[in-house]
């Protein structure tokens, strides 16, 4: 199947080459030629997307809940050829991406059962008091509306679950959004199976060709015409700090701002109280190391820093730490690029004054291996670079002296995806006086647990105070992500007969 690749961009329904082509270049198996994106591209994926949100926009709820099943049905029928080509292109092992196939499909489905009961619409309604003096009430109903086309950038680390069809694309059709997704270079191939099956569902639901097109590879001049055209209405990003900054900043400087909901990446710190410590530090130092090392640690949760204060308990936690991560295997990273990235973040946090190396390794290519080191608190304080993600298997460990230091880094820190306490009964003193810290660092607070690991249900948040993410009051996981892609509409003494359907109850 993965010979029959078309090798093209999808455009309202109409598969379409390019003159410029670039080739993949995959962890195994033959490179590809691939058509790469233009701005005449965008513009024309951009104005069909406009188009189709007169109709799709005004759909009723159940018809886009068949939408989103119809695409999980139909992504599942090639579920053989995505693995293939995305084992090849990604080298990720096919347990991982079947894994990921079974997210990306639960969300859509997940998000179906959402729109269908309608709570996140928020509907209100005050109605009309037409005797209260000194001035009348009109009537008044708000709801929930959708914004208009959007704009996704595929994740490199998630080829499914935060790429074509991932959770930014699924939310904003849940919402009654057209999407136009630029497709990520590292895994064009399985971003063209997985936009057939999105236009199988499309055109088995009698919906407009608009509502979904993907344009695949090409330069910056391509994202820059997608964020700034004027029909799109929102984007949706996952990736590094520098590339979604840039595309944040193109945002804001449009004549007609948008909002930019991009999710950056973390360090994802543990603080690891000392009466866990002393009871169970080489545990805790186990499962760190598991986690730092779960898919190359390349995820967005990936813990890379540790906080712990010094005494026979760290001791403990580190030494098991670096006998678990030195016994793991070398990894295949995504791409070239990532795994050179990683080498120099190696390089960057190697050098840091008053680092000292734990576990030395070596790796090439797109090979990765884990590395740890371990530095003080007053080293950290006066190396910023510390605190900056490394995306790969690396982990840092600042050995404290009190729980005032303790205290005084968790304040220093900036936004993250997540912080994580590990405590025992002991320790809920020092717990309560970082907690307030904490929320106001994180999307997620965890206790005794590890941040790897992402679900997608109603009370997840995967965001952050920036940089973490660049919108704190949403989240790209879990149902609460449709409403980025919505706005409120108060309605004044409209008739029943042209309100929306969502408020007329004819839903």
């Amino acid at each position: 199947m993965t010979s029959a690749l078309r090798g093209k961009h999808l455009i309202a329904g109409e598969w379409v080459g390019s003159e410029t082509r670039f080739s993949s270049e995959p962890s195994t198996g033959p490179a590809r030629e691939f058509s790469a994106g233009t701005p005449e591209l965008v513009d024309r994926a951009a104005k069909a997307a406009e188009e189709a949100f007169w109709s799709y926009g005004y759909t009723g709820r159940a018809k886009r809940a068949a939408f989103l099943r119809a695409i999980a049905d139909e992504i599942e029928t090639r579920a053989d050829t995505i693995t293939e080509i995305g084992t090849e292109e990604t080298g990720l092992p096919a347990a991982r991406l079947n894994g990921e196939r079974g997210r990306t499909t639960g969300q859509l489905r997940l998000f179906a059962d959402h729109i269908e009961k309608g709570d996140y619409l928020d509907r209100r309604h005050d109605e009309a008091m037409p005797e209260r003096k000194p001035a009348p009430r009109p009537d008044l109903q708000m709801v929930q509306r959708p914004i208009g086309p959007v704009a996704v950038f595929g994740a490199s680390n998630f080829p499914l679950a935060f790429s074509t069809a991932g959770g930014d694309t699924a939310a904003a059709l849940a919402a009654g959004c057209p999407v136009v997704v630029k497709g990520h270079s590292a895994h064009p191939g399985t971003s063209e199976i997985v936009a057939d099956a999105i236009d199988a569902a499309r055109r088995r639901c009698d919906l407009a060709p608009g509502v979904f097109s993907l344009i695949q590879g090409g330069n910056r001049d391509v994202g820059t015409a997608l964020v700034q055209h004027p029909c799109i209405q929102a984007v949706g990003f996952t990736g590094s700090l520098r590339g979604g900054r840039a595309l944040f900043d193109l945002c804001a400087s449009r004549p007609e701002p948008i909002p930019f909901f991009g999710e950056l990446g973390s360090v994802n710190p543990m603080f690891l109280l000392p009466a866990a410590v002393a009871a169970r530090g080489s545990d805790i130092g186990k499962g760190w190391a598991a986690s730092l090392a779960m898919g190359a640690g390349q995820f967005c949760t990936n813990p890379g820093i540790a906080f712990v204060i010094d005494g026979k308990g760290a001791d403990d936690f580190i030494a098991a730490a670096g006998e678990a991560l030195a016994q793991t295997p070398p990894q295949t990273m995504l791409t070239d690029g990532i795994a050179s990235a990683y080498r120099e973040g190696r390089e960057r946090v190697r050098k840091g004054s008053g680092v000292r190396e734990l576990l030395e390794t070596s790796c090439s290519g797109r090979s990765a291996t884990p590395y740890l080191y371990e530095t003080d608190a007053e080293s950290w304080f006066e190396n910023h670079a510390l605190a900056e993600e490394v995306f790969g298997p690396l982990g840092l460990v600042v050995r404290l002296q009190s729980e005032d230091q303790m205290r005084r880094i968790a304040t220093s820190l900036k936004g993250q995806l997540t912080c994580t306490i590990h405590m025992d009964g002991a320790d809920s003193g020092l717990a309560r006086s970082l907690m307030p810290v904490l929320e106001r660092k994180a999307g997620r607070v965890l206790a005794n647990g590890f941040p790897t690991g992402v679900e997608v249900v109603d009370s997840m948040v995967h965001g952050g105070p920036y940089p973490a993410s660049t919108n704190f009051g949403h989240t790209s996981v879990g149902t609460l992500s449709i409403r980025r892609f919505l706005r409120p509409v108060c309605y004044q003494d409209v008739p029943e007969d042209l309100l929306p359907a969502d408020l007329a109850g004819r839903d």
